[in-house]
C-alpha cells in the first residue's frame, strides 16, 4: 500500500528563495514523486502529464481522458477542454470567424465556471488574463481534491499545480515563486502533523 503522507513529507524543503535556477526544479520534483509511487500510480501520472504535450491536443486524446477511470483525470481534462474551447470561441469572435470553428469536441453537463472564465478572457491586460486563467485552473484542482486525503488524486493535483508554477517561472519568476509558496501552504494545511520548514 502506498504511503502518500510519507511521500509528500519527503519532498524537498522549499525555501522562500526557491527558483528555476535551484537544484530542485519542477521537473525534478515530479520525477521524485514518480519514483516514490507504484507502477499503477505512475500510469496515472503519465496520463496526466500526457495532457501537457502539444501532440495530444486532439479529439482522440480528450475522448480517452473524458472516459478515464480515475476521477481526477476525468474531471481535470473535462475542465481543461471546456477552458480551451472557450478560448477558441473567444479568439474566433475577435477575428470575426464562426465561433464554433476549430472546436473539436464538446463536453456534457453544466460549465459552472463559464461566467468567471468569460470575465477573464475579456480582460484588457494580457498578463492578468493569463494569471486569471491559471487561477481558475488552480481553484478547480483544489475543488476536485477537496475531500481527497492521502491518495493518488492529491498527488495528481499537486503535479498539476507544479505545471502551472513551472509555466510562470519561465514567464515571470516572481509570480512563479509566489505560487510555489502558496502550494507549500496548501500542502501544510492538508497534511496535519507533518513538519515542513522554510
Amino acid at each position: 500500500m502506498d504511503n502518500y503522507e510519507y511521500l509528500i513529507a519527503g519532498l524537498p524543503v522549499l525555501s522562500k528563495d526557491w527558483s528555476a535556477n535551484s537544484s530542485v526544479s519542477v521537473d525534478s520534483l515530479i520525477e521524485e514523486i514518480k519514483n516514490g509511487c507504484s507502477k499503477k500510480d505512475n500510469v496515472l501520472i503519465d496520463s496526466l502529464l500526457d495532457g501537457y504535450k502539444e501532440e495530444n491536443f486532439n479529439e482522440d486524446f480528450y475522448k480517452s481522458m473524458l472516459r478515464h477511470k480515475n476521477s481526477f483525470i476525468r474531471e481535470f481534462f473535462t475542465f481543461d477542454l471546456r477552458v480551451r474551447n472557450a478560448k477558441v470561441r473567444y479568439l474566433n469572435e475577435q477575428l470575426g470567424r464562426n465561433t464554433d470553428k476549430d472546436i473539436f469536441l464538446e463536453t456534457e453537463g453544466e460549465f459552472e465556471e463559464s461566467e468567471a472564465l468569460m470575465s477573464v478572457l475579456y480582460g484588457d491586460n494580457l498578463i492578468d488574463r493569463e494569471l486569471g486563467l491559471d487561477e481558475l485552473m488552480w481553484n478547480k484542482i483544489s475543488e476536485l481534491n477537496i475531500f481527497e486525503y492521502f491518495n493518488i488524486n492529491v498527488l495528481l493535483g499537486y503535479i498539476s499545480k507544479l505545471k502551472i508554477i513551472g509555466r510562470w517561472l519561465s514567464l515571470d519568476e516572481k509570480t512563479g515563486k509566489e505560487m510555489f509558496r502558496r502550494l507549500v501552504e496548501e500542502i501544510r494545511g492538508t497534511f496535519k502533523g507533518v513538519e515542513f520548514n522554510e
